[in-house]
């Protein structure tokens, strides 16, 4: 593996993300190798779409195509253990859409599997990718701000109530936590020292009883806080605001945010961090992907662990139960 330049990808599903995943190799000069769906027809349309050379007859073919290096799931993530379980069975490196797993418990026999067949296994989530955190990172960890005290975070959308689509489908795992809450508590960790092993939290039910609204107070033994508010019933800004000592970061848009205004404690002074190109999230993504399975970069698992033991913990308390986990 070493040898190679880069990897051949399969995709699986024919969705925005894998549309956008198709577009991300296209400005790297490249091409998906292989698409797979549970509809052939559609998987038929995307091949053609893009140039893709091969299309399974049936998409499980592509956990054992000898062709294959790396697949990137892009299914809704209530199907993500069972395609991860056979991906990594045959030593396929996976590349997963958050939320990675339903739990804990999935994420963790996934993690085994990944290193019995040495495998690279990573959670898609762009704020561990784009350039602009990791210029923030190194300012902050260079002591440029001095220690970060508070993290708030805001990310909210309103969708109309349809309790049959995703976003309050049980059957889907569906609610606010595991579809836009991973955002917030990603980014969360990302600045934190350690993960909060304090965590309150007030929730409010859809109909469906997946999670709708929740505000969500946490803290770390180093004595740093974050909140996050929640809602996929209510419009809020995609906002973050690191609270540091001497100043603190704005960031709006976060989840593939390219800019970030900081703001002197001291003079109210601004300065705009501009870096990377938030049309570029997925490149950055599969970019960190290929570094990490060809020359062994990181691709931030024990952050993806910290955050789902934080779901987990989180819907055990609010009572969110999805189907597989009954």
């Amino acid at each position: 593996m070493s040898e190679k330049r880069h990897l051949r990808w399969a995709v699986l599903g024919t969705g925005v993300i894998a549309n956008e995943m198709a577009q991300a190799l296209h400005s790297m000069g490249r091409t998906l190798d292989a698409v797979g769906n549970r509809t052939h027809e559609k998987a038929e349309a995307f091949a053609e779409k893009y140039g893709i050379p091969k299309v399974y007859g049936d998409y499980h073919e592509m956990f054992s195509d000898p062709e294959i290096d790396a697949v990137y799931i892009t299914t809704p993530h209530n199907t993500h253990i069972a395609f991860l379980e056979e991906a990594l069975s045959h030593g396929k490196h996976v590349l997963c859409e958050k939320s990675i797993t339903l739990n804990s418990a999935e994420l963790e026999r996934a993690q085994k599997l990944a290193e019995e067949n040495r495998a690279v296994l990573a959670e898609a989530m762009t704020i561990y990718h784009m350039p602009l955190y990791r210029e923030l990172i190194r300012r902050v960890r260079a002591g440029e701000l001095g220690r970060v005290n508070l993290i708030q975070l805001n990310f909210g959308s309103f969708k109309p109530y349809d309790m049959t689509n995703r976003f309050f489908s049980r059957s889907l795992a569906g609610g606010a936590l595991l579809d836009i809450g991973v955002y917030a508590l990603s980014l969360a960790r990302l600045f934190l020292d350690s993960s909060p092993d304090q965590v309150r939290s007030c929730v409010r039910k859809a109909p469906t009883g997946v999670d709708e609204n929740a505000a969500i107070a946490m803290a770390n033994r180093e004595g740093q806080l974050a909140t996050a508010a929640l809602s996929l019933h209510s419009k809020q800004p995609k906002r973050a605001v690191v609270s540091c000592e001497k100043g603190y970061i704005e960031i709006l848009e976060y989840p593939r945010a390219d800019r970030a205004v900081i703001v002197d404690a001291e003079t109210g002074q601004t300065e705009t961090v501009s870096a990377g190109r938030t049309a570029d999230a997925l490149r950055y993504e599969l970019e960190d992907m290929e570094s990490a399975v060809l020359t062994g970069g990181d691709m931030m698992l024990p952050y993806t662990a910290d955050v789902m033991a934080l779901m987990t913990a989180l819907r055990r308390e609010w009572g969110v139960v999805y189907p597989e986990e009954e």
